[in-house]
């Protein structure tokens, strides 16, 4: 067996999906802790404390105690290298944390075990189905009052359609939380509250059936021998092929914010995750162990650092090795680009790369040449597939309070399009600016940073948009499109054509009368 092939068998990739709220970002921060990354696990819950959360970088999300944007994190774990894709966890950061789930191999879900399943957590969960992608879940907060475990497990069953097999089962929940069974290895892991940065100590009852246990225990002991049973009888055996399959979820309970139960979740994450899967291309399947470089970016970031006004395309290694000041081809624009650069993010502190295998996420320094869904390659011509646009949901006319900065407003708008926060259109009958987004606060993310990367003041009006589809056909069909509803058609960020509706009649009026045209709610990029 070759290195390459040893050092991409020990890769695991993931991301995290969950509702807001849901304990997402103090999970990483757990996990970032386990990897000896961060000393001081900075708590979400004091949001004007000085420390914020390691993975909440842009001024904004430190007022607001939110992940708005995706960041990337690797850290070695028992004998692994495990990098964590940070998903946006606000409600309207949807479109990015798509597309971010494109560059990932398995998931971890967070359940609020208050809440149960929650919106946000179906709808990345349908993102993960296309791909068939593992998923662990976490049911968090056991030190709360949370419901029955058996009626989350349920829900998980009918709601997310995914069979669940606990892997260990609460003893207790609130201020009776005595701490988790595991199922397979009859072991108690006693509760011990750690905090912040301070794990608690790791104290095992071996045997359920044995005297320790029943001391520990004490007047619960025969209600919770009972409810195991039960427990073991109406709940699925955990099972790894299925797992692998995207059709079992294990499940393991525990607390982030005391530190207690995701140790476990992730020593057995490890274990069972897919390491870098083949990936599809245009051309053929790529497989993760060949020789040759080759990779996708699914993010574009800008101003990652307020240090380098600079943006940064990640870029998922999808085969062979990224080496310090190689050369690969930028397949779109078919140039040969040296890359001396590419970084890697460690808690938030840039590193540069020496080397990165399948399975990596490496950063890329990109003056304006790079766009989302770009392939680079050591020299053939490939174009991985899967990495979507789409439509937005949301629109509004943006306008200048100082109309002599058009020139800085469309360059900002430009940047932040093609690095996939918001989108923007250009009616063809007009001068307007139309901005779109999957949610409000996407709205006040691009005024906040148009206003502090720009310095441009913009305002928002209300506009009559239902919704936009991208449009595709001939030539003639389209030039008819635009020649009689010119009214509705508009030039996207990315200088695609695109149909406006003011309404869903309207949309469907149009489809009915131009069939040769298709409408197209998702865009490749």
């Amino acid at each position: 067996m070759s290195t390459l092939t040893d050092q991409i068998s020990q890769r695991r990739t993931f991301a995290i999906i969950s509702h807001p709220d849901a304990g997402k970002t103090t999970i990483t921060e757990k996990l970032l802790l386990l990897g000896n990354l961060i000393q001081v696990a900075g708590s979400v819950k004091g949001k004007k404390a000085d420390r914020h959360a390691t993975s909440d970088w842009m001024s904004m999300e430190q007022e607001r105690g939110i992940s708005v944007t995706s960041s990337v994190m690797q850290f070695p774990y028992n004998g692994c290298t495990v990098n964590l894709l940070d998903t946006p966890g606000h409600e309207d950061f949807s479109e990015d944390t798509y597309r971010t789930l494109t560059a990932v191999d398995s998931a971890l879900m967070v359940i609020d075990g208050a809440k149960g399943v929650e919106d946000r957590t179906i709808k990345l969960m349908n993102v993960c189905r296309l791909r068939d992608t593992p998923i662990i879940g976490f049911v968090n907060k056991l030190d709360r009052d949370i419901r029955e475990p058996i009626e989350l497990l349920d829900e998980v069953e009918e709601v997310l359609g995914i069979a669940a097999a606990p892997i260990n089962w609460p003893l207790g929940m609130g201020k009776e939380f005595q701490g988790v069974y595991n199922l397979y290895t009859d072991t108690i892991h006693v509760f011990e509250q750690g905090k912040n940065f301070v794990l608690g100590d790791d104290i095992r009852i071996q045997g359920l059936a044995s005297d320790e246990a029943k001391e520990y225990l004490g007047i619960y002991y025969d209600d919770i021998v009972e409810e195991l049973e039960l427990v073991r009888g109406a709940s699925h055996e955990f099972n790894l092929d299925d797992y692998l399959a995207g059709q079992q979820s294990p499940v393991f309970f525990g607390t982030a914010m005391a530190n207690f139960g995701v140790k476990e979740m992730l020593d057995d994450f490890v274990k069972w995750a897919p390491n870098p899967l083949d990936r599809d291309t245009a051309q053929r399947t790529v497989a993760a162990t060949e020789e040759k470089f080759s990779g996708f970016v699914f993010k574009i970031q800008a101003n990652m650092d307020p240090k380098h006004r600079d943006r940064i395309a990640f870029m998922r290694v999808c085969s062979g090795k990224y080496s310090k000041g190689m050369k690969m081809k930028h397949v779109r624009t078919g140039k040969d680009v040296k890359i001396a650069d590419a970084v890697t993010f460690k808690a938030g502190e840039r590193v540069l790369v020496e080397e990165a295998v399948s399975g990596d996420i490496i950063g890329l320094h990109n003056h304006g040449s790079i766009q989302i869904g770009d392939t680079f390659t050591q020299g053939e011509e490939l174009k991985y597939t899967g990495i979507p646009h789409f439509a937005p949901e949301l629109f509004r006319r943006i306008r200048l309070k100082d109309p002599l900065k058009m020139k800085a407003l469309q360059k900002g708008l430009q940047q932040l399009s093609e690095e996939g926060s918001t989108q923007v259109f250009f009616p063809t009958r007009n001068n307007d600016i139309i901005v779109g987004a999957v949610g409000v606060l996407q709205f006040e993310v691009v005024a906040y940073r148009l206003k502090d990367e720009y310095k441009v003041e913009a305002i928002y009006e209300p506009v009559n948009v239902y919704t936009a589809r991208w449009v595709e056909g001939s030539e003639e069909h389209l030039a008819e499109l635009k020649r009689k509803a010119n009214d509705n058609v508009a030039i996207d960020g990315g200088g695609h054509l695109t149909y406006l509706a003011p309404t869903r009649v309207n949309l469907a009026l149009a489809e009915e009368r131009y069939p040769e045209v298709d409408f197209r709610s998702t865009r490749e990029h």
